[in-house]
């Protein structure tokens, strides 16, 4: 994978090279070779009939919950048979968040580590947030300005949740309906129609993601690239948020590539902000995930507020250890005195 970045004086973060889908690669981009994704359209025409006939289907109810939510999102009170809750937390936080299916933010999971209310349940959606200084409270909009609004929040944080019961279906890519009938067939062993057009579906719509986020991608860097460093900060949060489930690469890596190096280029965007904690956060999670050109990580003028942090060493030392490390050469001269 070949990365190549611009003169020092206007150097964004990292880009990732990508098979591009229709426009060139842009200059910040390299890449041995530039392809195209598509996806076959040899069906049967009674399939492609019942695609249009479904597409419509899904048009008509996807407008009328837009329609729902827009009127339930205005002016107009919160309809009586949702239930919210407020909660102010001290960080850290004892659970986890994760964008839904709809674009919005919603409780993943909850654990012990951290501090939360009894309340916090897995499904339950972030409807405001506080935001990152003040007391001013911001309508959580898109997933990566909750998390935005959160990393770099110092005192405690206040959110407004909507109650879900446990309902956990905001992350699931089927309706329960189309689930069942998927597993019914499978459990069957009839491997019928439904199945195979669901399987077509899910293809598309994978592709449809990967287009998506290297068009958050290819956004995000431009934005930096102008000096919009919270924009930026927020799309490659989405560009994380959009991660496949499952993913198992052809090198068996678990997580795709421009995930790793979105992760590092929040670290850099996060060291432009001066959030130093913030910052060291996700440049773990990107050595975490495998990011490896740590010459990179200790000499980029992007990560300047991280390393005068005194956890920067220690931290890049625990992935990129030196063949011999400090500790080992006074050993070798304690043993051979040659420390006298």
């Amino acid at each position: 994978m070949h990365h190549c970045l611009k003169s020092p004086a206007a150097s964004p973060p990292l880009a990732f090279s990508q098979p591009r889908i229709a426009a060139p690669l842009p200059a910040f981009f390299c890449s041995k070779q530039s392809a195209r994704w598509h996806v076959t359209d040899s069906l049967p025409p009674q399939v492609l009939e019942t695609r249009r006939s479904q597409s419509v289907c899904t048009q008509a109810v996807d407008t009328k919950a837009a329609e729902a939510q827009t009127s339930s999102s205005g002016s107009a009170p919160d309809s009586p048979s949702e239930e919210f809750y407020e909660v102010s937390i001290k960080k850290p936080l004892g659970f986890s968040l994760a964008r839904g299916n709809d674009g919005g933010t919603y409780v993943s999971r909850t654990d012990g580590d951290g501090n939360t209310d009894e309340r916090i349940k897995a499904g339950d959606k972030v409807i405001q947030v506080s935001a990152s200084f003040g007391d001013d409270v911001w309508d959580a909009g898109k997933f990566g300005q909750v998390l935005y609004a959160i990393k770099t929040r110092n005192g405690e944080v206040y959110l407004k949740l909507l109650d879900r019961k446990g309902d956990t279906d905001c992350f699931n890519e089927r309706s329960k309906s189309e689930q069942e009938q998927y597993y019914n067939e499978r459990d069957g062993g009839n491997y019928g129609y439904s199945t195979k057009e669901w399987q077509r579906i899910n293809y598309t719509n994978r592709k449809e993601t990967e287009r998506k986020r290297i068009t958050l991608f290819d956004g995000a860097l431009a934005e930096f690239k102008k000096g919009d460093i919270k924009t930026a900060l927020i799309d490659f949060e989405e560009v994380i948020a959009l991660e496949p489930k499952n993913f198992k690469g052809e090198d068996l890596s678990r997580v795709t590539n421009i995930y790793r190096v979105a992760q590092y280029n929040i670290a850099c965007c996060y060291s432009a902000l001066e959030e130093v904690d913030a910052g060291l956060d996700a440049l773990k999670e990107a050595l975490d995930a495998g990011f490896e050109q740590f010459g990179k990580v200790r000499t980029d003028p992007n990560l300047e507020k991280l390393r005068k942090s005194p956890k920067f060493d220690p931290l890049v030392d625990k992935y990129d250890e030196p063949v011999i490390s400090q500790g080992a050469m006074k050993a070798l001269k304690n043993i051979f005195s040659f420390g006298k």
